[in-house]
């Protein structure tokens, strides 16, 4: 009998080794495909339900972090999507979220710091080419945006021009290339200035602390009855807290002195005094855990994500030392950005749905 099992378990190898070489190409390419369809007929972007949805296309630093990509934040409002800066990597974290990059409507900059516009040419040509737009990108920020875009336009001329020749102007319109800056004043402490409003969807600046990085400004995302707001880069801020006020959600920039002082020590160990240094001064620029926690707490918000982490964080246990001494001053609850958090805030409620959006 157990002769008889053996070689029908052998028959039974054969034949799935047979079927894998002759039938597995052909369902693997059948399921890719079915993805290209799912993406492309925008039927991943349905799964967002009507309000605001905040996802993190990028939720590091400048430090380098295999699991986080540049700080990039996309607001989707409806059929609506906004971003908020473009880091390092952080373009591809889009149609990863099933956000398709083609229907960006907007860019709004924080400030001009390279980690934060480092994507901004690829987000630029993604959104061209995915959608065949015949006018630029709309990239708003406060005075400086003008160049910033200009720079980048330039850097990518030749590519605009490679792709036009290559697939036609049908496909590729020239007039869709690139980016347009759309340059607002610099808001006044105390100060909101609503710089976006389209199909319900109200985007207001305000001004944050980042100096010597001067302009820098915050943005709240007013839609349906729901309030996100998004701090930029920025030290401990009242006029942050200010715009914070009653807002469902807070995702705010963080920095772990604790976490931050055993790169310095570990530069001096190595003998890199300007790593050494510069890991000291980014200390006096940026908000710890525990103060974007007490801005939360007195502005009443609802949730806390922490994005623009400082340092890396690649093991778990290093987020509870992040957020030592968060609870004791914040009593809302908080969520350590990962790329693709997703923060989802329903029209017209006050639930705060919190998740992760997957991989294709």
């Amino acid at each position: 009998m157990w002769k008889k099992i053996g070689i029908a378990a052998i028959a039974f190898a054969v034949i799935v080794i047979v079927l894998n070489r002759t039938v597995g190409d052909t369902l693997v390419l059948h399921y890719m495909q079915k993805q290209v369809v799912k993406n492309l007929s925008g039927e991943r972007f349905a799964e967002f339900p009507d309000g605001l949805n905040i996802v993190l296309c990028g939720a590091g630093s400048p430090i380098p972090d295999s699991t986080r990509a540049g700080p990039c934040v996309a607001v989707i409002a409806g059929p609506q999507i906004v971003v908020v800066d473009a880091g390092s990597g952080s373009v591809r974290n889009l149609p990863l979220s099933g956000i398709p990059v083609g229907k960006v409507a907007a860019v709004f900059l924080t400030h001009f710091h390279s980690d934060h516009i480092d994507d901004l040419g690829d987000l630029m040509m993604q959104r061209w080419g995915n959608a065949a737009h015949t006018t630029p990108l709309p990239v708003y920020g406060p005075p400086g945006v003008e160049q910033v875009v200009a720079g980048f336009n330039m850097a990518y001329g030749l590519d605009d021009s490679y792709r036009v020749a290559h697939h036609g102007p049908t496909i590729i319109p020239p007039g869709g290339a690139g980016g347009v800056a759309k340059t607002f004043a610099t808001p006044k402490p105390g100060e909101g200035l609503v710089v976006y409003e389209q199909d319900g969807l109200k985007v207001t600046s305000f001004v944050v602390d980042h100096g010597p990085v001067a302009p820098a400004v915050g943005y709240r995302f007013d839609y349906k009855g729901r309030s996100a707001v998004l701090s930029g880069d920025t030290k401990k801020s009242a006029n942050l807290e200010q715009f914070a006020k009653g807002a469902d959600l807070l995702v705010h920039e963080a920095i772990s002195p604790a976490l931050v002082s055993v790169l310095t020590a570990g530069a001096k160990e190595a003998g890199v005094a300007n790593i050494e240094q510069i890991t000291i001064d980014i200390l006096n620029y940026h908000t710890t855990p525990v103060e974007a926690a007490e801005i939360a707490e007195a502005a009443g918000v609802k949730h806390l994500l922490y994005y623009h982490l400082v340092p890396a964080l690649p093991l778990q246990r290093l987020d509870s030392i992040f957020l030592r001494g968060v609870s004791d001053v914040y009593k809302g609850r908080v969520t350590v950005g990962k790329d693709r958090s997703w923060v989802a805030l329903p029209a017209n409620s006050d639930k705060v749905i919190v998740g992760r959006r997957r991989s294709p």
